[in-house]
Order: structure tokens, then sequence, then C-alpha cells
């Protein structure tokens, strides 16, 4: 049995402001083909399909049609669990009838201990799921997201056919991971950590939340991370999915190329605005380190004219400004010193009509000042 494991695409996200439609649709082809080219009996995706409960009519059509691709055009059989950004009930709109076509949604824990049977091999699907829906499906006072899947696992353990192969499809955050910093954290209410330990039973487990594929490194529990990189943290990260083959007891990592990649630039204004810049794509989303210490005008507008995607400019070693006397500022005239400020901050002197304003201002800050 060779599936494919994805998860966490997020439709509708955005990276500063821009959409990041392209990106996804782009990846999402790569997927296809990936799919297709490695003859895959099956398409995991890990939940988090839209990147709100609410998702726009653009993300929801995006997403029909990306599983409407895999299932009806390419004839693969789909296992889909929701994810902490989905919302539940809408995403399961048609869950019963896609199952005639090999399309298994999982949103509720209703059906979490029926094994979905492929080829040689049972895959058991969690959707996430708070602590109350799981006491509700329990009958018990579990107190802990880790005690919940334990329990859960243990049921699961009794529909085990032990002549076949085992794989849990589940979305949440597995003890020892690390994170980036495009995730929400699942801490909240409770919800901590589940042990790794307790999913030992399984041949593979196909994880969704975390969005870096080496966010866990351990051969059997696998997060396939985001098709999309949706932060400046995951500007190196290498975006892809898994390969598994169950009947081979393989496991392979297959790269996505970013149809617009992010870039951090790190390095002095001059040599980043010089003649010997960096010549990237224009569609490139860069976020720039800067290493001056000195105050430069106009920064942001300048680096636009290089990098038209500018998502982000930090200081690494912050800014000095250049130094006054107090004895010069105390023999300035106030509205000088207010000007001296602001072109010193803003990097531009004040305007013809900044200056009226301020003029102004001043004038009846000093009236206040010598009325009795």
């Amino acid at each position: 049995m060779r599936f494919l494991h994805t998860a966490d695409w997020h439709l509708g996200k955005q990276l500063h402001g821009y959409s990041l439609v392209e990106e996804q649709e782009d990846a999402f082809n790569q997927i296809e083909q990936l799919a297709l080219q490695h003859h895959v009996d099956a398409v995991v995706v890990a939940g988090d399909i839209y990147d709100r409960g609410i998702a726009s009519e653009k993300s929801v059509q995006l997403g029909n049609q990306m599983f409407a691709r895999l299932n009806r055009d390419d004839h693969l059989p789909l296992l889909v669990v929701s994810g902490n950004h989905d919302s539940a009930p809408r995403l399961a709109t048609g869950a019963p009838w896609y199952a005639d076509q090999g399309f298994v949604l999982r949103t509720t824990l209703d059906d979490c201990l029926t094994p979905v049977t492929l080829g040689d091999t049972q895959f058991f699907l969690i959707p996430f799921f708070g602590l109350q829906a799981a006491r509700n499906f329990l009958g018990q006072p579990v107190k802990t997201m880790d005690e919940a899947v334990g329990q859960l696992i243990a049921r699961m353990r009794g529909n085990f056919d032990s002549t076949m192969h085992h794989v849990l499809v589940a979305h949440f955050f597995a003890s020892g991971s690390l994170r980036t910093k495009s995730e929400t954290p699942l801490e909240v209410g409770g919800l901590g950590p589940v042990s790794l330990p307790q999913l030992g039973c399984f041949d593979y487990v196909a994880l969704g939340h975390l969005h870096t594929h080496t966010a866990l490194r351990h051969p059997k529990i696998k997060y396939s991370g985001t098709p999309v990189k949706f932060s400046v943290g995951e500007a190196r990260d290498q975006k892809g999915c898994w390969l598994v083959d169950t009947t081979a007891g393989t496991r392979e990592f297959l790269p996505l190329t970013p149809l617009h990649d992010v870039v951090v630039l790190r390095d002095k204004f001059a040599a980043l605005v010089g003649p010997g810049h960096p010549h990237l794509d224009p569609e490139t989303f860069v976020a720039v380190q800067l290493t001056d210490k000195g105050i430069i005008p106009d920064a942001m507008n300048q680096l636009r004219q290089f990098y038209p995607r500018v998502i982000e400019m930090t200081r690494v070693n912050g800014v000095t400004p250049a130094p006054r006397k107090i004895k010069e500022v105390q023999r300035t005239a106030p509205l000088d010193v207010l000007t001296a400020y602001y072109e010193d901050v803003a990097g531009e002197p004040l305007s013809s009509v900044q200056q009226e304003i301020a003029a102004a201002v001043l004038g009846k800050v000093e009236a206040m000042h010598d009325a009795p």
C-alpha cells in the first residue's frame, strides 16, 4: 500500500498581506503530479485544509477543485481529517456521499475507531478535537490530550487486523516536536502534547499541525509540513510531502519547488542596494536583516526598488542615532528641535504642511503657558 502524506494547506492564508493563492495552486499541482508519478494508492491530508474556520468563498472553491481533481479526475482515494483551523461542521458538508467515491472525510470522533481498509493497510483517522468532545465520546473524564489520545488508541487496537499494516492520521502536537512562527499553539485549554510511546503500535503516523517536516525526527511518526512557506522563519525550510509504502516499510520525503520563494538577505544597506546587489526574481518574498547601526533615510522605499516584495526589515544590531550635545539642543528653538528629531527618526525632513501644523500647535502651547 503506497500513499502520499500531506497536510496544512491553509488555503486562504496570506504572507504579510500578500495573497498566496498562486503559490498554493502551484504546490498542489506538484503534489498531484507526484501522486500520479509514483502511482500511489491514496492521498492523506492530515488537517488544516483552510486557514480560517469561516473560509472565504474563493478558498472553498479552491479546496473543492483540488479534492475533485485528486478524487474524481485522478481516481485517487482521499483520507482527510479536519484540523484546528478548519470548521468541522462546514468542512463536513457532503461527507456522507463523498465516501461513495472513495473520499473519506473525518471531522468528528464518531467513526475514529472504525478503520478504513485500503490494500494491506488499515487507516484510523482522528480529526482535531477538544477535550469535552473526547469526554463525550469516551464517556470518561479525561484531563489531557495525551490521556484522550491514549484511550482512543487503546480502543482502536481492539479493531486491529493482525494480518494488516496500521496507519494513524491525526492533527495534534506530538511531544518533542519543534514549532515555527506561523503555527497556532494547541495547549490552550489543556490541549497539551501527545506522548510518542503510545503511538508506537502503528506502522506509520501521518500528522498535521506543525509546519516543517523536520519538526519531529522519528522513523515512523512524521509531520508533512506545509506545501508553501508561511513565515520568514520557514525561509530555509524544504517543503514537500511524504511518500509512504507500508508493504515495503519505506518513507521518502519528496521535495516541492516554491513558485515564489521566501528569502532572507542579511547585509549592510549599501551592499543590498549597490551595483553588486543580489539579483532576485521580483516576485520573491524578501526579509531584510540590516547590519548597519546608523539611521538610513527612507530605507524601505529604497529597498523596494530592488526587491518589490519586501515583507520585513529588521535591524540586527539596533539603531544608533547621531549624538547631540545637550548644550546645543538647549540653545535650539523648539521647532528646530522637532524638525531635527523628525528627520533623524523618519529619514526625511518635515514637509511645509507639517511645519505649519507644528508651528500652530507650538504657538497654542506657548500661549497656554504664558496665560495668567
